[in-house]
């Protein structure tokens, strides 16, 4: 059983609940937490309650869950489709904290009284998320912005929380099948570092920046601007940006835009963040997608990134076009070149299951392709056949389920197939000349300096080497010998077959020669010579027989 710490009793019995709840009461008796945090036979009968009540439970213990359930809304592998979406659609929203609290907090971060440093600071914020909330100001100048204030004490609790959520999972690792094919403790390391990184309102002014640079050729993509000076690793002070949520737009207003045009900006927008700069806006759920009054997208809540490397970026796009292509085993093998097999991998039955996957989504004249849904189900099919997929491939499967969410917003009619297709070769072009810029021209010429320095030294050293007759090869070749050797021994023993077949054939063919010289009867010539090809008939089968029982000794 785990070691219950008395300070985190309450969150090992929460967690407990939850698990007993939704039908998982093994996991808490095979964790050995019934006893221990005293559940009784009622708590422990299995319910089946609704996938939304699952969204509910989780918001009610706090930020640390809620950001679980956001995670567990992108694993295919772990829960069923029902509750996919409801967690989905879990509600980054809680109850605001006292204007008292944001006032000390905004003070202390910068060093000057609210008052003084903006010109008026709005009371009440416009939203209360699990991690901040943000309120309307304005600054000295006159620019209109809003301050993200983080809440008072979140990090020590989040860190709690997940202390106690990895001590269950790593002793669910270690002693359940569950836990061995799902690695709940790799789950819940990816989401503490993700937490981390969104605790650090610095790090996520860093990310506006970027990615307004890399995102500066999409005229109708907006990235609200920091304000340096008023930033602080739990104060972010960025330029406000009105709109309204894509998912809050009227039927009529949808009308109005051009959806057709924003959709494909906003996908193009993000497969170039996948597949050529590297750096992703993890979350682009609908709620972080706003339409400006200028009718242009706006991108917010830039604190969830992830960072992918040129081969894995390589081995997503061509992921994405097998998939686009229909052609399910090649998706399958580049697939296993992006992760590892677990003991137990079933290859066969992997590159099966991918293969139908693909053909299901391949004909994009009969049903749209949902590039979010079909990474997902690829990370189920990992975990069913026993295989790891690195945590940078369930970010990108989230952001683009999220992704497509939004997309699907703005144009029903949306094909991203279509737009793949179009930016591959763009993109393949866009990677070569990546690889030819000054900055890589230069490494390459470091490297040919390096070469050219040390070339005479090395030449020389194998001269001597030839001049002193030291010169070894070491040839991994065909033992020659031995193949000849045993060509003549099947030579051999046919020769001697022959010999003793034609032994027989004269022996029988000079018993109808009659003689005085007989042995038991018979001619005694053909006798002799039956005799001789018996004796090395029967030698030469001992000799076959012992040397294929060496043979196998030496195997």
């Amino acid at each position: 059983m785990v070691s219950l710490k008395p300070e985190r009793l309450k969150r090992y019995k929460d967690v407990a609940m939850l698990l007993v709840k939704y039908g998982r009461s093994d996991l808490v008796k095979q964790a050995g937490l019934e006893d221990s945090i005293e559940l009784d036979e009622t708590d422990l009968a299995e319910t089946a309650p609704e996938a939304k009540e699952l969204a509910a439970d989780l918001e009610r213990l706090g930020p640390t869950f809620i950001k679980l359930g956001q995670l567990l809304s992108t694993r295919a592998d772990l829960l069923p489709a029902p509750y996919l979406e409801a967690l989905s659609r879990l509600q980054d929203q809680i109850e605001p904290f006292p204007y008292e609290e944001v006032d000390q907090i905004v003070s202390g971060e910068l060093g000057v009284r609210v008052s003084k440093a903006f010109a008026d600071f709005d009371p009440a914020p416009l939203a209360a998320a699990s991690l901040a909330q943000v309120h309307l100001a304005h600054m000295r100048d006159g620019r209109a912005v809003v301050v993200k204030v983080q809440r008072p004490n979140i990090r020590e609790q989040i860190v709690a929380d997940l202390e106690s959520l990895e001590e269950i999972a790593h002793f669910l690792d270690s002693h359940t099948e569950l836990g061995r094919r799902y690695e709940f403790g790799n789950m819940l390391d990816g989401l503490r570092r993700s937490l981390l990184r969104e605790l650090d309102f610095k790090l996520e002014a860093n990310n506006l920046v970027t990615f307004a640079e890399n995102l500066r050729e999409f005229d109708r993509i907006v990235i609200p601007e920091p304000v340096d000076d008023f930033c602080t690793s739990r104060v972010l002070t960025m330029e406000y940006i009105h709109g309204k949520k894509i998912t809050e737009l009227s039927p009529l207003r949808l009308m109005e835009i051009d959806g057709t045009g924003l959709a494909r900006e906003l996908f193009r927008a993000y497969l170039k963040q996948i597949l050529l700069d590297g750096f992703l806006h993890a979350d682009p759920h609908p709620g972080n997608v706003f339409l400006t009054d200028d009718d242009e997208i706006a991108l917010l809540d830039l604190g969830m990134v992830a960072r992918l490397l040129p081969g894995f970026r390589d081995n997503v796009l061509r992921l994405l076009l097998a998939i686009a292509e229909g052609r399910g085993e090649e998706a399958a093998e580049v697939t296993i070149r992006m992760g590892e097999p677990k003991t137990g991998f079933d290859k066969p039955e992997f590159t099966k299951r991918i293969a139908e996957l693909v053909a299901e989504n391949a004909d994009a004249n009969l049903s749209r392709l949902n590039s979010g849904k079909v990474a997902l189900e690829i990370t189920k099919i990992s975990a069913d056949c026993w295989f790891r997929l690195p945590s940078e491939f369930t970010m990108v499967a989230k952001a683009l389920l999220n992704l497509d969410r939004s997309v699907f917003t703005l144009d029903p009619n949306f094909e991203p197939t279509t737009i793949i297709r179009q930016r591959a070769m763009e993109i393949l072009q866009r990677n070569l000349v990546k690889s030819l810029s000054p900055i890589n021209l230069i490494g390459e010429v470091v490297e040919l300096k390096e070469f050219v320095e040390k070339l005479p030294g090395r030449v020389n050293k194998i001269l001597d080497t030839i001049g002193n007759n030291k010169l070894k090869l070491d040839v991994d070749a065909i033992d020659e010998k031995a193949i000849v050797e045993g060509f003549q021994k099947v030579a051999n023993r046919i020769s001697l077959g022959l010999v003793l077949a034609a032994l027989i054939v004269g022996a029988a063919m000079l018993m109808r020669v009659e003689t005085s010289f007989r042995i038991l009867g018979y001619p005694g010539f053909p006798m002799i010579f039956f005799l001789l090809a018996a004796i090395a008939g029967l030698g030469l089968v001992v000799s076959i027989v012992m040397t294929d029982v060496k043979a196998r000794k030496k195997k």
